[in-house]
């Protein structure tokens, strides 16, 4: 049996990406500062939990070896320049040390739609920034060709939705206590994408043959979106419509020009907890965060895409 090692597992998207390989027959290791706080994973049939700080480079190199393979979902959306850093750029820098160093044959890194690996700095925001770094990192750390060290597919997904998502479930939870919704960057474009359709595209990453032989083999790069492109203002509604806010009427929506959004999100940073926006996803909002049709999607793996609303309404209507 297989073994691959998911780092990130104890997560959202992770959880998900955890319970479709185990459905597949690998055999799942996911390391964890704390097993006390990822007891939804005790209990999984052929996985183990392993308590280590992944940023302490001895532990996760010696985590790392006995596996064939590394998904890397490790990702925070909040956070200064340091943050994004340490977990965007300094983090694949330690796994690809560490990949190499145990010989991992194949490595899912799941990325941002909105990176660029070639040109990290053009993005507008820190943590596409970081992330098109992080992309760089680990393409030049595989290589390309016979001199290859590991396969590589990087994934891009557009926001995730589904039933735990801290976003359509966001804006549901927010109508119901506010008279209207006041909505930066409201005509920003977004193609979701269900959290299971990334976890599939993970597991056929994993699955797919080695190309070890074609000096032509290079990283993968895929762009994980789903079949429809909405603005934010268009999720918020439809956020609202199907929880049933107002008898599915929702809040009036008022668009904020970005200076005003950025002193809401100013506000926002002072409350407890993470906030809902902050000054770097206003930034992050500059461009689409849309498929650009350069680069191959979902259906490159045999997924078509779900629609969002359908899979929505069973989560958010209850």
């Amino acid at each position: 049996m297989k073994k691959v090692l998911v780092v990130g597992g104890t997560g959202y998207v992770g959880t998900q990406v955890c319970k479709k390989l185990l459905s597949q027959g690998w055999q799942v290791t996911v390391p964890t500062r704390s097993c006390a706080q990822a007891t939804h994973l005790q209990g999984l049939v052929g996985l183990t939990l392993l308590e280590i700080d992944v940023h302490d480079e001895a532990a996760f190199t010696q985590a790392v070896a006995g596996h064939d393979a590394v998904v890397n979902l490790v990702a925070i959306l909040h956070g200064d320049q340091a943050a994004f850093d340490k977990v965007h750029v300094a983090l694949p820098q330690k796994l690809a040390r560490a990949c190499r160093a145990a010989k991992i044959k194949r490595v899912v890194h799941i990325s941002a739609l909105g990176a660029h690996a070639q040109d990290p700095q053009s993005a507008p925001s820190m943590y596409l920034r970081s992330k098109g770094q992080g992309e760089a990192v680990l393409i030049e750390a595989a290589g390309a060709g016979a001199q290859r060290a590991f396969d590589l597919t990087i994934l891009r997904p557009s926001v995730i939705f589904g039933a735990q998502d801290k976003f359509l479930n966001v804006f549901a939870k927010l109508q119901k206590v506010l008279p209207f919704m006041p909505l930066a960057g409201a005509e920003a474009r977004f193609q979701p994408v269900w959290v299971d359709d990334v976890a599939s595209a993970v597991a056929l990453s994993l699955a797919q043959e080695d190309a070890g032989t074609t000096s032509a083999a290079k990283p993968k790069i895929i762009e994980a979106c789903g079949p429809e492109v909405f603005t934010l203002r268009q999720l918020v509604q439809l956020a609202a419509q199907l929880s049933g806010v107002r008898g599915g009427r929702g809040r009036p929506v008022m668009a904020l020009p970005l200076w005003l959004g950025h002193v809401q999100a100013a506000l926002m940073a002072l409350a407890p907890g993470e906030p809902v926006m902050s000054h770097d996803n206003l930034d992050s909002m500059k461009v689409d965060n849309v498929a650009s049709g350069a680069l191959p999607g979902l259906q490159s793996f045999g997924i078509t895409p779900a629609a969002l609303r359908p899979i929505a309404q069973s989560y958010l209507n209850k």
